[in-house]
């Protein structure tokens, strides 16, 4: 399955509502996707947790105009902006949720419950204060894209070299496919956002559709601990150059909307 972070399914869809383009009830059943439930706890004005319908119409009322998403990782503070307890629910989520014109944001804490094959998973998305600031290390839509294309060909002859098994095929598959869904113009995002976001974001999902693979798939014939090592250096530019695609992808609505002003 393809990475798609639920901060970046709340951000798209709410930016979708927020900008009149889909229903309430339209946005709250694509976030919510396959999981069972999503609440908002800790939303100013309200003393207990509640719904995503709700908790978007409190959103708009306090001012919220749009929402960016933060994909941080160790040593990378993708998309946060503070304050450091903020920061730390997102590290330790590995995602968070930003408001453009109110300073709050929402991290998602993730409950799974039930026997497997038959786990319901529920969400509740804890709002905090932010500092309103520019977003770190975040790349335009075409930065990103050319770092996507840089970091795909480099990671394949890398991954090659170090004979990780099937690094050449899933390296021409993840191409392909994104050709494939480029030239299909499919929708791999809410109403509202550029084409250039979807093939973005497309992309962004194959490489680390890729690097996913490369891991899972042992060591090949990399078994001495210095080719391990090369292959983990190999891979951890190309993840981090992933990361910041899908961060530009996401957030693309909100800044075609800023710089339209």
């Amino acid at each position: 399955m393809l990475f798609e972070p639920r901060s970046g399914r709340l951000a798209a869809w709410g930016n979708a509502l927020l900008a009149g383009l889909v229903s309430p009830d339209e946005a709250v059943l694509s976030i919510v996707g396959e999981d069972s439930v999503h609440r908002v706890e800790g939303l100013p004005g309200e003393s207990g947790p509640v719904g995503l319908t709700l908790a978007l119409g409190r959103l708009r009322v306090l001012g919220v105009t749009g929402l960016r998403i933060a994909l941080p990782a160790p040593g990378h503070p993708l998309g946060l902006s503070g304050p450091p307890e903020f920061n730390a629910r997102a590290l330790d989520a590995e995602e968070a949720v930003v408001a453009v014109g109110a300073a709050v944001g929402l991290v998602p804490e993730v409950h799974e419950a039930g026997p497997a094959g038959d786990v319901h998973v529920s969400v509740t998305w804890h709002c905090l204060p932010v500092r309103e600031a520019p977003p770190a290390d975040v790349p335009s839509l075409g930065e990103a894209e050319r770092e996507l294309a840089e970091a795909l060909r480099e990671a394949a002859v890398v991954l090659t070299r170090l004979d990780v098994a099937g690094s050449g095929t899933v390296a021409d598959a993840a191409l392909s496919a994104y050709r494939a869904r480029t030239e299909a113009g499919r929708d791999a995002l809410a109403p509202g956002y550029p084409a250039r976001a979807v093939r973005v974001l497309s992309l962004a999902q194959r490489v680390d559709l890729m690097v996913s693979l490369a891991y899972q798939r042992g060591h090949g014939a990399a078994v001495a601990a210095s080719e391990m090592a090369a292959r983990a250096e190999a891979l951890r530019p190309v993840e981090r150059v992933a990361r910041r695609a899908l961060v530009a992808a996401y957030n693309s609505a909100v800044e075609e909307r800023e710089r339209g002003r």
